[in-house]
């Protein structure tokens, strides 16, 4: 059986009717571009200690931060001569690992290594 509705359908009340294409009272929107802003990053710091040694840190800065031996080296005396010295540089959720991959590296391997990231100014 085939329906045919012989009127237009009437709108229930409540619901405002659509406008119609080419009236006077219809409402364009703008379209605004969003701003965002890039994430804050965080810098992954390994504190000296006097019992970790050395080579296990430069180890740790190439397993870790993908440095090569050179660099790892200079970075290992940063953190010796100055006590701290940055690995990296990274956003939260990956400084976040990269921490905890070398906190947990070290507890594995017997070394008080301390490794910690702070926000980058």
């Amino acid at each position: 059986m085939d329906f045919m509705a012989s009127q237009k359908p009437k709108q229930p009340p409540g619901i405002p009717a659509p406008p119609s294409v080419g009236s006077d009272d219809s409402v364009v929107l703008e379209r605004r571009t969003q701003r965002v802003k890039p994430p804050q990053m965080f810098q992954v710091v390994l504190l000296n200690d006097d019992f970790t040694p050395m080579e296990f840190v430069v180890h740790v800065i190439q397993e870790f931060f993908n440095k090569d031996r050179d660099t790892a080296t200079q970075i290992m005396l940063r953190i010796h001569l100055e006590g701290k010295g940055i690995c990296g540089i990274y956003t939260r959720d990956v400084a976040s690992t990269k921490v905890d991959q070398v906190l947990a590296a070290a507890r594995a391997s017997g070394h008080p290594l301390q490794c910690l990231s702070e926000p980058v100014e």
